[in-house]
């Protein structure tokens, strides 16, 4: 109709009944053509865009939260695995398995078993957790880990550029710290042993962060340097065990 206007004769003076009663008259039919068209416009394509955003923006807020709190998502899973409640007495009482657990990369396996073991476990007589000799075999090897620091009185980082491309290494590292925070009343349980040249620019924040607080050592390359790297250790690790 508004299209073939000079069809109607005499079209001002048509009139038209809308649904709710009221009279139209057509003499204004450009505005009450933009007014059917407003009022019966359709918007499904609106409301399923801003439906879409709004999922999108939720998820992505979700997501992020999952990632910051990843390690202490993980830590608090694996804890409730290992029924952490039912061994929660035994060490507040500060008395553990081990008196401390190696985490290393397996480019590092022949310090540990040449140096660690027998300067800290043979002539020291300290207990120490070794994956390669002390993990449950069939047990899940996060289950290993966390049952491993869980029983340790400290953990001992043997800190070289395999460790930090090792994934495993990197959890064994953030879940003693997840220890140290929610089952340690915040104290301190790493102990980091640089045992190459690694600059701060090449190290996670985190890890950054300790070494600013004075967590660690660097391995001597001279005999009486060992010694005292011996020394500290010895001091760190110093405490009550328990036989498993």
């Amino acid at each position: 109709m508004f299209e073939n206007q000079e069809l109607f004769h005499n079209k001002d003076s048509y009139k038209c009944k809308s649904d709710n009663g009221t009279i139209i008259v057509l003499s204004r039919l450009k505005n009450i053509v933009s007014i059917l068209q407003k009022s019966c416009a359709s918007y499904t394509v609106l409301t399923i865009g801003i439906s879409v955003a709004v999922v999108a923006v939720i998820l992505i807020l979700v997501g992020g939260l999952l990632y910051r709190y990843r390690w202490r998502l993980r830590y608090a899973y694996y804890m409730t695995r290992s029924k952490y409640k039912r061994d929660r007495q035994v060490n507040t009482e500060m008395t553990y398995a081990y008196n401390a657990f190696i985490s290393y990369s397996d480019e590092e396996k022949d310090f540990v078993v040449n140096e660690c073991i027998p300067n800290l476990e043979e002539f020291e007589n300290l207990r120490l957790c070794i994956h390669q000799r002390d993990f449950i075999p069939g047990e899940e090897i996060t289950h290993n880990i966390t049952n491993g620091i869980h029983n340790s009185n400290k953990t001992i980082c043997i800190i070289t550029r395999a460790f930090l491309d090792s994934y495993y290494c990197m959890f064994e590292f953030n879940m003693a710290r997840m220890e140290s925070i929610y089952s340690r009343e915040g104290h301190n349980i790493l102990f980091l042993v640089f045992y190459e040249q690694i600059l701060p620019r090449e190290l996670p924040l985190i890890m950054l962060e300790l070494v600013q607080q004075q967590s660690y050592i660097e391995y001597p390359d001279d005999l009486q340097g060992n010694v005292v790297f011996l020394e500290k250790n010895k001091r760190s690790n110093r405490i009550t065990i328990t036989t498993l």
